[in-house]
């Protein structure tokens, strides 16, 4: 099903990192044990090196046939989450500063409404201002 990480995929990640992981904590470990520029463990340290590359280009390569190719988001339900985000407040500090705009966040997390909705509600900024100042588009793009 498009857009579901697959349990067994996920479960595949997870043993690879923990592979990784032990294979890191070796090659730590062996390359403590040198002495006098003679170390003893290179040909561990080199072939659990060499296995966390191979393991990772493989579990990259299958979640991305499996998981990432098949993802798709959901615009309208990412749109809700930044609508309903408190740090909408943020926007809003330099047009009626810090201790207001938190003040409204306070509010929208009391009530269970949008920042939007409080700022409109108690008619702090203008509507036509609002929409500006909480468009999250161009809080997030760069001016020309």
């Amino acid at each position: 099903m498009p857009g579901k990480v697959n349990p067994v995929l996920a479960e595949s990640l997870v043993q690879v990192a923990a592979q990784v992981i032990g294979n890191d904590a070796a090659v730590t470990i062996g390359g403590m044990s040198g002495n006098f520029e003679l170390n003893v463990m290179m040909p561990m340290m080199l072939h659990n090196t060499l296995q966390s590359v191979q393991l990772l280009a493989n579990v990259c390569a299958v979640f991305t046939e499996n998981c990432v190719r098949n993802i798709t988001a959901d615009e309208e339900r990412c749109r809700s989450f930044v609508e309903q985000s408190l740090a909408m407040c943020t926007a809003l500090v330099p047009e009626i500063g810090y201790d207001s705009a938190a003040k409204i966040a306070q509010d929208a997390w009391k009530s269970g409404k949008t920042v939007r909705q409080v700022v409109l509600e108690q008619a702090i900024i203008p509507e036509k201002q609002v929409g500006k100042l909480l468009d999250p588009l161009s809080m997030t793009k760069p001016e020309k």
